[in-house]
């Protein structure tokens, strides 16, 4: 999955403002921008029914770094480095294993709070006995619009 965050840094780095300094003085600006390209990356691909807006959010995370004349520029490699991610990542065979090999869970959680065990059915990342959620995710959707 990380050839795609590599990607989106090496195109990046050339505009990326030094001086511009990080939360952390420990930390480079170009740390920064490839820790945050990683970052949302590695979310896109584990956690992608939870992270509605993924270039959004990376852009907002590294926009800082960049002048203000190469902000338009960053969000058009952000932008298509993002939906050729998530179009790969929908792409994936999933046969109870996400991107990096870890077993699939339902995205549900119980009534005590913790998540639940079962595996997901394939269509909407819910277990059978959970799949009255993915009903109400479109409705929310809906009334949100």
């Amino acid at each position: 999955m990380y050839q795609f965050s590599r990607a989106i840094y090496r195109e990046l780095a050339p505009y990326i403002e030094e001086h511009r300094m990080a939360q952390s003085q420990d930390v480079s600006s170009h740390a920064h921008v490839l820790h945050s390209c990683e970052a949302a990356v590695e979310r896109l691909i584990t956690d992608r029914h939870y992270f509605a807006r993924p270039t959004r959010s990376l852009f907002q995370d590294i926009r800082a770094f960049f002048p203000v004349t190469c902000q338009h520029r960053v969000f058009e490699v952000v932008s298509r480095y993002m939906s050729v991610a998530q179009e790969f990542a929908e792409r994936q065979p999933r046969q109870g294993c996400d991107a990096n090999g870890n077993p699939l869970q339902c995205r549900a959680t119980t009534r005590k709070g913790s998540p639940c065990q079962r595996a997901p059915l394939p269509i909407n990342g819910y277990c059978p006995s959970h799949q009255h959620l993915a009903a109400t995710e479109d409705t929310e959707t809906l009334v949100a619009a």
